[in-house]
């Protein structure tokens, strides 16, 4: 089993060579093939995975990618939404959370001010629908941990209750799916459309 650590510095060496592939014209199990040593197993299997699953990862970026043409977006945004696409899509061992946060957090180390946000978002709509029902995915580990959560004790009666506000503030209630819908389209607007 591969450790934390090593699979993000997977993903970054993936990150390197597909970037790599892309910027000299070849593909990517070219760039695999002309290195003196292989890369780890993880890396080598994204970076070949991405390869031969370029049409269908590349189809879900543009579906997803409302206004944004996949040709204009940074490389290595574009590179690291192929990475966690073909993770979602093809690895059912790399839980849903790691996908995307691991994409995020090398998208803030590497590419540009809103990237994180940006790919942050899109990954979310593409993980609902190749992992429906993830309970490790955007909103089921929320949803879950708040299923387990012990009920909360008794209140005092001067405490606020459920649906009360204090005197001059209103309520207003989100649904989780309203509260992510709103992140992710902030998240997309980020960036100029094309």
């Amino acid at each position: 089993m591969v450790g934390l650590g090593s699979r993000r510095e997977a993903r970054e060496r993936a990150l390197s060579l597909l970037y790599e592939a892309e910027a000299k014209g070849q593909t990517p199990d070219e760039v695999l093939d002309a290195l003196p040593l292989a890369p780890e197993a993880f890396a080598a299997d994204l970076v070949s995975g991405v390869g031969e699953h370029r049409d269908e990862v590349d189809g879900l970026i543009r579906r997803f990618a409302k206004g944004w043409s996949l040709e204009r977006m940074p490389a290595i945004d574009r590179t690291l939404l192929r990475i966690a696409t073909y993770e979602l899509g093809h690895r059912d061992d790399v839980p849903t959370g790691a996908v995307i946060s691991e994409a995020v957090e090398l998208a803030k180390r590497y590419s540009t001010d809103d990237s994180g946000k940006f790919v942050n978002g899109l990954l979310a709509r593409i993980a609902k629908e190749l992992r429906p029902g993830d309970p490790s995915g955007p909103r089921g580990a929320r949803t879950t941990a708040w299923q387990d959560r012990e009920p909360a004790p008794p209140r005092d009666a001067g405490e606020l209750r459920l649906g009360q506000a204090p005197e001059g503030f209103e309520i207003e209630l989100v649904t989780d799916e309203d509260a992510e819908q709103a992140v992710v389209d902030a998240a997309l607007g980020d960036h100029e459309p094309s």
